[in-house]
């Protein structure tokens, strides 16, 4: 006898799986370790598959490039705005249109044409050394080309996208005169070469190379957390100036997410992109990367909170992508290698 099967079971046999192979592909700058875990959550509430494909943010920018309509890559997820508006620029982004995701992000974290968005911020303030410098003497990011940190300051190359960015927003505030004179000056400060990383000017400080240095305080958190005892004595050493609080605030810069141009999984994309917004996901990023929430009223990590609560330049990030070229340039002439 033949066994009919009903046109209705077949159809709920095909919604079924094509509902269990829901996927998004994601393409990330940031290490897998710091995000896996939370887009592991994800799956895990979802049952969205997320396909994660790390690297550099450049090479990953150029695969994206090179790969066109045929990029598998429903997501790109990097760090500064510098790079997240050079992928803009790209073409690689096409508007985040979900209201909801839009308002959990003040504004000024969104990028142009709302192509991309925050999701979590780095403070890029300025250390000292504890045993050797007052902080009630120094005021913000003037001082690093004051005459009396002359010999005494600390930062890495301006090939890095952290100072382009930092440059960039005291374009908007100070405008290209001010900005290169203060460049000028804080060259004629250098205690070393503008070589190594970030934790490689906390830890000059702390070796009494120089008396202050600019660095991301996630960085600092990283230290502190070391399973290496010099790092964390090295971190013990420093303390953290917020810079300009009687003015713009101190400098902040975002890591940030946008839908690309091809997307072939845009619904699945944005549930992402909201879930990365969502409190329990906030709380993660602060607590797993040493980074502030970008989403208000969010409570921050333990670590955050004992750094002291500061003000935040509330400048429009797209603005760190617009004048990086004219920061980079002006860098050059300042002769800040």
């Amino acid at each position: 006898m033949k066994k009919f099967v009903s046109l209705s079971a077949i159809t709920l046999a095909l919604t079924a799986s094509v509902a269990h192979a829901a996927t998004v592909n994601v393409y990330s700058a940031r290490k897998e370790a710091l995000i896996k875990p939370v887009l592991e959550q994800f799956t895990e509430k979802t049952g969205i598959e997320v396909r994660l494909l790390t690297g550099g943010g450049d090479a990953l920018l150029a695969r994206l490039r090179n790969e066109g309509e045929n990029s598998p890559a429903d997501l790109f997820l990097t760090v500064d705005a510098g790079n997240l508006h050079r992928a803009a620029e790209a073409g690689i982004f096409q508007p985040i249109t979900d209201a909801g995701v839009l308002n959990k992000v003040p504004a000024n974290l969104h990028g142009a044409d709302k192509l991309w968005i925050g999701l979590s911020l780095r403070a890029r303030p300025l250390f000292y050394a504890k045993d050797r410098v007052d902080p009630s003497v120094l005021n913000g990011y003037e001082d690093l080309a004051a005459e009396r940190w002359d010999n005494n300051v600390c930062i890495r190359s301006s090939d890095n996208i952290y100072n382009q960015s930092l440059t960039a927003a005291l374009i908007e505030h100070w405008g290209p005169e001010k900005t290169e004179a203060w460049a000028k000056g804080l060259v004629g400060n250098l205690a070393k070469p503008p070589v190594g990383g970030d934790r490689d000017q906390i830890k000059a400080v702390a070796a009494g190379v120089c008396d202050i240095a600019v660095a991301n305080t996630y960085y600092l958190g990283l230290m502190e957390a070391s399973n290496d005892a010099d790092e964390r004595e090295a971190a013990s050493k420093v303390a953290i100036f917020w810079p300009n609080q009687e003015s713009f605030g101190t400098h902040v810069n975002v890591s940030g997410i946008g839908l690309t141009k091809h997307a072939k999984n845009t619904q699945e994309a944005q549930q992402l992109i909201a879930f990365l917004l969502s409190e329990e996901a906030q709380r993660w990023y602060a607590a797993t990367n040493n980074e502030y929430p970008a989403v208000n009223g969010v409570e921050w990590s333990e670590r955050l909170q004992a750094w002291g609560e500061f003000k935040m330049d509330s400048i429009e990030m797209r603005y760190l992508g617009e004048n990086n070229a004219a920061a980079v340039k002006l860098m050059n002439r300042a002769g800040w290698r």
